[in-house]
């Protein structure tokens, strides 16, 4: 039985050049298209990365289309070199937020969307270590959601030197709605 498809990348903009339609996560597209500057999202909610492996900048793709996301984005020369499925969660979101790494400092848990972890918690520095024990979730670098952003599925994250040495200010729920 074949996957629907749910995602279809293109080498070029408009959605132009060769294609490849996707159905789940695709650690590196380099063996299926030379470039990626385009794609149409026909179900589901992904995360796209400008590097293989899952790693470099990362931008949350729901239904739509996205003829140009480099000039949106702000990518400048760059593509999306893998993507992820992000799997559709119904139930409770909860996730543990820590002033700095490896569990330390003040913790507040999340269960909802939160604008502003400085407004909020007054941690003027953000986040910098967190649990997800339930649901998906977008972390941003600046509050009211704006910035680069970070996907962060169920697990522990005591440091995020592997996302830049970054901090979040905010963070949302990926909703069932989205997909």
């Amino acid at each position: 039985m074949t996957l629907p498809k749910q995602v279809v990348f293109y080498e070029d903009r408009n959605f132009t050049g060769r294609s490849y339609e996707c159905s789940s996560d695709c650690s590196d597209m380099s063996s299926y298209l030379s470039r990626c500057h385009s794609c149409k999202v026909e179900s589901g909610c992904w995360m796209v990365y400008d590097r293989p492996n899952f790693m470099g900048n990362q931008y949350f793709i729901r239904r739509g289309e996205y003829p140009d996301y480099m000039s949106m984005w702000g990518w400048g020369n760059n593509c999306i070199r893998s993507c992820r499925m992000i799997p559709m969660h119904r139930g409770n979101y909860r996730m543990r937020i820590y002033e700095r790494e490896n569990y330390m400092g003040q913790m507040m848990e999340l269960s909802d969307d939160c604008d502003s972890i400085t407004d909020r918690y007054h941690w003027s520095g953000g986040c910098h270590s967190c649990h997800v024990m339930d649901g998906h979730w977008l972390a941003y670098e600046h509050p009211q959601y704006r910035g680069r952003m970070w996907y962060f599925r169920p697990g522990e994250y005591r440091s995020f030197r592997d996302y830049g040495n970054m901090n979040f200010m905010s963070a949302r729920r990926i909703k069932d709605s989205w997909y």
